[in-house]
């Protein structure tokens, strides 16, 4: 379930891997990956530190606000056995998505990071990368899902889109981080929605069988080994109702900007993302056919990104 991958770009990617095989200069190659983003959000007048403050404060005048362990506390499912995947490190942070850290600057990380895509306009690279995910649902889908389960939603950023453009549909976040689903939740006191927040595992969600009409993935596959990506897919047919439909957005591997990368920037984006190399060598398309689906309808809706959306037969083969 492999797909080709240029043999140039396969040696680069190797020798990175070496390099970051030596701990100090990956922790070095960290720290520099955080710098960076840092650099790209003060370019779009984006003030990671004040940010990160005020959502850390709740507005208040204390630096932690202590409302933040009791919202830890209502979501923690304390039953729940991490994936040994899950406890690398991932993107600069230690200890991976478990932390306040990742979760306070994973929105400004996010703004940072999708700058880069249009360059007409930069401080709206995040928005418009989710607003074109949008527009695919809309033409894709053969009626409005009234059952929506986005897994790996992070703190809500794509769960919230999907709510407010399919605002009579009833919405889960499932994610493994509680860190993250509890910046979810605060989020939904601020704007009043109405969004249950799941914690627990993509691939095994506890969620009812045939329950859902849209299983909603968006930039998570790439942070999978395969063998999860796959279970994640065998996810997605137990909760769709035949007829129902699996979207995936995440980074196009066929992008001429990662065939192009220089090979600092490359070592710069491995040492934040342990599962690189697995997803981009993941052929998605015989994947999500193999678990059940449709052939899926695969669409860049930016320079580095693409949507795959298949449908569940309304027979399902057993």
């Amino acid at each position: 379930m492999t797909q080709t991958v240029n043999p140039a770009a396969r040696l680069t990617s190797q020798l990175v891997n070496q390099v970051l095989a030596i701990q100090p200069l990956f922790n070095l190659a960290k720290q520099q990956a955080r710098r960076m983003m840092q650099k790209q959000a003060a370019a779009i007048g984006v003030d990671w530190m004040q940010s990160v403050a005020g959502l850390r404060s709740r507005g208040g005048s204390q630096e932690f606000a202590p409302q933040w362990t009791e919202e830890l506390a209502a979501i923690q499912n304390p039953q729940l056995q991490y994936p040994e995947y899950y406890l690398r490190p991932f993107h600069a942070y230690e200890q991976g998505n478990l932390s306040w850290d990742a979760a306070m600057e994973v929105e400004v990380a996010a703004q940072a990071v999708h700058a880069r895509l249009w360059q007409d306009a930069p401080e709206q690279g995040s928005r418009r990368l989710r607003d074109n995910y949008l527009q695919v649902l809309k033409s894709h889908l053969s009626s409005d899902p009234q059952a929506i389960a986005d897994l790996g939603c992070s703190v809500g950023m794509t769960t919230f889109a999907l709510q407010a453009c399919y605002p009579n549909a009833q919405i889960t976040g499932v994610d493994l981080s509680p860190y993250f689903l509890a910046i979810a939740r605060y989020r939904t006191q601020q704007c009043q929605a109405q969004i249950n927040w799941i914690h627990a595992a993509a691939e095994s969600t506890g969620l009812p069988s045939a329950a859902y009409d849209l299983v909603s993935v968006f930039l998570m596959f790439h942070e999978l080994p395969q063998a999860a990506a796959i279970a994640v897919l065998q996810e997605a047919r137990r909760l769709l109702r035949p007829g129902g439909y699996v979207a995936i957005t995440d980074v196009n591997p066929c992008s001429p900007v990662y065939a192009k990368m220089p090979p600092y920037i490359l070592t710069l984006l491995k040492s934040t993302e342990p599962y690189i190399d697995e997803y981009f060598c993941l052929n998605l398309e015989q994947a999500i056919v193999e678990a059940g689906f449709t052939p899926p309808s695969v669409i860049e809706i930016s320079p580095q990104h693409r949507s795959a959306i298949a449908q569940l037969p309304f027979v399902v083969a057993e």
